[in-house]
């Protein structure tokens, strides 16, 4: 199964054929900016190519009136002045006499895309299409957009494969409210966006594109809607969001398909957002939905303005769809203080409908902090918005760093009577491992004893883990006699070299090597039972649930509240998954949790378990290999000792770690951008 990749140059043929300054933007360029990048980065070939078609009359009726249709219609024998006075009927759109044909292409491909997706022909994949379609509504076209491509593909999965529950996340920087409108009251799509708002300042200034428009009758709580009431947000915000936010509740929906409005308008240098996130970002938040749904996710072009940061963008996200590791964040503050006051009523908005949010804060008591800036005058507007646009076209960024996949996907240390599974490669220590190396392990570790089989696994670790640091192989798991030895091991050897970040995630009970010590070379997060009350170091982290890792949606919360927010922040060089004997963590959250863990230190994952383990081989090496890990089913609520306990060590670490943080500071403390 690989990844699709929908593109037609059909569908850059129609312009803007008159003066209008609020349509200027939407070019022809934007589609052929973004295909050329692929193409010339070498993506394209790598996609399985899927041929586009127009969508149905009866298609497109599932999302429009036959009245707004057969209006459509009309346009392609239109004269200049008809398209002209047929256009002022609606909001800041236009009409050319090739558009009906290409918004049927432009549909048609999304459709394209899900039948792929759907009868397992690929695993994923991206229309590049135009023009988008997240605020075409059911009976007006409205922002470039004449059909909602998205949500007639959201209906049509659910027609055509008997998709139960949709996921839409629309991380455009404006509000999708023709979505919105088409699902608001319908509690198997859960529509997600984030958008500039400032107040309803920012088009498409409605109110229901506040955070308290949470959805209506059976469809209340399944709409998600974050307002950005400044600009400047950066990848920080954006990762904030989904880590405490978009994550929790998607895995507590558990879709059987996800649905990307993927506008990258959001994206630095566009003159639309006057965001600060760089085209890297779309990778992390690619990786991070790519394990719902069984990896099915369908990314569909909406916005992007800016022609450098959209075609940047859009091969970040391909790139990571097609399954190559992702580049290490830039370095991350905490959320801004505006990020964190619409976090905050977010979460507080949706507490009662999603168990995973039951323990969020209330409102903010002071005013938003950004309200006392808000501008009413339309002149003082008009000039901030001049402004602006001349600030993004300033705008300098660094080129996204080249990713380069190492030589070997994965590599494991095993037993002779242990199978390698398909794709993997069995590694064994080199000859030329460095004696000094040798001699510190006999003394550190085996000074009792003469076990040669012993020697050679540990060494054979150690060996694995150079090659991944040369960036030869990208991640490996080994099965070992002792996993708190091999641990202990790994970690001593990492931490003679000053680069080196070591990130451990620990599952299950044991005594964690010590000292771990204050120089930040090394962090460890252990989820476990046994709760203890020694933080032995900033970087020492236990989080202790009840039933320990058993509890699904204990583990999982911890997952997404602490050890993916921790990691982010700490930027990791290594990760160490260790899998303690016993540990009781169930395979398909262990493979969530391995495949989750990818997103840090360019993939360079190391997984240590016990030789009794051997059954858990198979599933792991998979998720090494970017295979989606099986859904989870709809997650029940945690235990209220665990939320409370997850709570109490965020609230108490969040002052050191600033990702952790899910509300904003009292009136006049807090970061901003």
């Amino acid at each position: 199964m690989g990844t699709a990749l929908i593109y037609d140059e059909e569908m850059t043929k129609y312009k803007l054929l008159w003066v209008d300054p609020a349509c200027k933007i939407e070019v022809p360029e934007r589609l052929t900016v973004s295909h050329e990048a692929l193409v010339k980065n070498g993506l394209a070939d790598r996609c399985i190519s899927i041929p586009v078609r127009e969508a149905t009359d009866a298609e497109i009726l599932l999302a429009h009136s036959e009245e707004y249709l057969e209006a459509v219609k009309k346009t392609p024998h239109m004269s200049l002045e008809d398209l002209k006075e047929f256009t002022l009927q609606y909001g800041d759109v236009y009409f050319h006499p090739n558009i009906y044909h290409c918004a049927k292409l432009a549909a048609g491909a999304a459709l394209q895309l899900v039948d792929g997706v759907m009868t397992g022909k690929v695993r994923n994949g991206m229309a590049l299409v135009r023009p988008p379609g997240h605020h075409s509504m059911r009976s007006a076209a409205n922002g470039f957009c004449v059909f909602n491509n998205v949500a007639i593909a959201a209906r049509y999965a659910k027609q055509k494969y008997g998709v139960k529950r949709v996921l839409i996340v629309d991380w455009d920087v404006h509000h999708g409210q023709g979505v919105q409108y088409s699902f608001e009251d319908d509690p198997s799509v859960l529509y997600f966006s984030w958008h500039r708002y400032e107040h309803q300042q920012f088009w498409p200034q409605l109110r229901e594109s506040d955070y308290d428009s949470v959805g209506k009758e059976k469809g209340a709580g399944f709409n998600i809607n974050v307002p950005w009431n400044k600009v400047g947000m950066e990848n920080s915000d954006y990762l904030s969001v989904f880590c405490h936010l978009l994550l929790p509740v998607a895995y507590e929906f558990c879709p059987d398909l996800v649905l990307v409005c993927a506008g990258f308008d959001s994206a630095i240098g566009d003159p639309e957002g006057e965001m600060c996130a760089s085209p890297d970002i779309f990778a992390h938040l690619t990786h991070l939905l790519m394990n719902l749904a069984g990896g099915k996710l369908c990314a569909v072009l909406e916005g992007g303005y800016n022609l450098t940061s959209l075609a940047q963008s859009v091969c970040q996200t391909v790139q990571t769809l097609l399954g190559d590791p992702v580049p290490r964040p830039a370095k991350l503050s905490g959320p801004c203080k505006s990020a964190l006051e619409s976090l905050q009523c977010v979460r507080s908005a949706h507490r009662q409908y999603w168990s995973c949010l039951r323990h969020a804060a209330d409102l903010p008591t002071s005013d938003i902090s950004t309200k006392r800036l808000k501008l009413t005058e339309e002149g003082e507007n008009a000039e901030k918005k001049e402004e602006g646009e001349q600030s993004t076209q300033d705008q300098v960024w660094p080129e996204p760093p080249e990713r380069m996949a190492p030589p070997v996907r994965c590599a494991l240390v095993l037993p002779d009577d242990v199978a390698c599974p398909h794709g993997c490669r069995r590694f064994s220590c080199s000859d030329d491992l460095d004696p000094l190396v040798v001699s510190k392990l006999r003394e550190s570790f085996l000074k009792d004893s003469d076990d040669s089989d012993s020697l050679t696994a540990l060494s054979s670790l150690i060996s694995l883990t150079e090659k991944m640091e040369e960036n030869e192989i990208c991640s490996g798991l080994a099965l070992v006699r002792d996993v708190t030895v091999a641990m202990a091991c790994v970690i001593q050897h990492l931490a003679t070299a000053l680069s080196n970040r070591l990130l451990v995630v620990c599952v299950g009970d044991c005594e964690v090597p010590s000292p771990i010590g204050e120089d930040g070379r090394t962090l460890v997060v252990q989820i476990g039972s046994q709760e203890t009350n020694d933080q032995k170091s900033k970087y020492y982290i236990p989080v202790c649930l009840k039933e320990g890792c058993r509890d699904t949606s204990g583990f999982i919360q911890a997952v997404f509240g602490l050890v993916l927010p921790l990691g982010y922040e700490y930027d990791p060089s290594l990760v160490l998954l260790v899998r303690m004997p016993g540990s009781g963590v169930c395979d398909s959250v262990w493979q969530q949790l391995t495949v989750l863990l990818q997103g840090f230190a360019q993939g360079h994952t190391l997984v240590l378990m016990q030789e009794d383990e051997k059954a858990c081989v198979g599933p792991t090496a998979s998720s090494l290999l970017w295979d989606p890990a099986p859904p989870l089913g709809q997650l029940q609520a945690p235990l209220p000792e665990d939320v409370e306990g997850v709570e109490r060590l965020r609230q108490k670490l969040q002052a050191e770690w600033k990702l952790l943080q899910t509300t904003a500071p009292e009136a006049g403390g807090g970061d901003e951008h």
